[in-house]
């Protein structure tokens, strides 16, 4: 998978200097954060629903500290959890429409964990482009997407081109 990025240079600075940031996108694209993410150590928030489980046993494979809460169940928790987790040093991760929605709305929840730790809130997005389908296995086709771009510093709810 070819992976590039856009616009990446402000959070480079950030993490250069040891600067803890909030990383938020969009809930369903928590499955590619290990992708995009350039930092040293992060905590991700992830819902305490059963889905959450699966999510979490994969983000914990790549090395994240996983939190597990949500505005409907666990929210007040995890949020003081995050804060602890970011006073020391880590990067902080987030998904600010969540699980109920709105869709590519954001939440108070991500506002409030800015107000709380004084760390600069880095909008991110993973976006694939050209379907290619490969055989793997006997008679299973399984579709693959390769990656187009990772953008940093933007806020787009669907896919830009890059």
């Amino acid at each position: 998978m070819k992976v590039s990025t856009v616009g990446s240079e402000s959070v480079d600075a950030l993490v250069r200097r040891g600067k803890p940031i909030i990383i938020a996108f969009w809930h369903g694209r928590q499955l590619m954060m290990p992708l995009t993410y350039r930092g040293a150590s992060a905590s991700i928030l992830i819902s305490q629903h059963r889905d959450g489980g699966i999510i979490t046993n994969i983000m914990k494979s790549f090395g994240f500290e996983v939190i597990r809460g949500s505005s409907s169940r666990g929210g007040v928790q995890a949020l003081r959890k995050l804060v602890r987790a970011g006073r020391q040093g880590q990067d902080l991760v987030i998904t600010p429409d969540g699980p109920r929605g709105p869709a590519c709305h954001v939440q108070m929840g991500v506002i409030s964990l800015a107000k709380l730790t004084g760390f600069p809130i880095v909008p991110l997005t993973f976006a694939c482009s050209k379907k290619k389908s490969f055989r793997a296995g006997i008679a299973f086709k399984f579709l693959f997407h390769s990656q187009r771009g990772s953008l940093f510093g933007e806020s787009p709810c669907g896919l830009h081109p890059i």
